[in-house]
């Protein structure tokens, strides 16, 4: 069973565990530049959590934190994040999540942006009812490279 629920302290433990995986890293993109300072990820994270205008879940399957999903305003539109532990990948663990969580996040339009190839994670952006509005360029700092972003939207 997929649930999410309020960020609790502990599950940020498990949050940075999650962003150690290269695999995780290179799908998303963009990341820190060195995912593993604890310093950076902690003041990050206190930045979301402490940000009013700032939605942010945990995700559990079967009690497990296994990642979360994140809305923040991008040039005043509410734009999409989420992180899933790679031993869930595959699972509908994300599409259940994301699904859930725009139930309770009603503001639209929202927008996403995901690296082009990253084809799971637009395919749930699109299951979800998001549809391709055009594309970006940015530095990914996990392929230290520029990389092509599709940006997705839900009217």
């Amino acid at each position: 069973m997929i649930e999410l629920r309020p960020v609790e302290p502990a599950d940020l433990d498990k949050f940075f565990e999650y962003q150690q995986d290269p695999d995780a890293n290179r799908m998303a993109g963009f990341s820190a530049k060195n995912p593993s300072d604890r310093g950076v990820f902690d003041h990050y994270w206190q930045g979301l959590l402490n940000d009013s205008s700032v939605t942010v879940r945990t995700v559990t399957a079967d009690g497990e934190v296994v990642g979360n999903v994140v809305v923040y305003h991008s040039e005043g539109v509410p734009e999409l994040n989420y992180w899933t532990a790679k031993s869930h990948w595959g699972r509908g663990v994300t599409t259940a999540a994301v699904e859930q969580f725009l139930r309770e996040f009603t503001e639209r339009p929202i927008r996403a942006r995901v690296v082009k190839d990253n084809l799971g994670s637009i395919k749930i952006l699109e299951k979800a009812g998001f549809r391709r509005i055009g594309e970006a360029q940015g530095f990914a700092n996990a392929r230290a490279a520029v990389v092509t972003e599709e940006i997705l939207e839900l009217s």
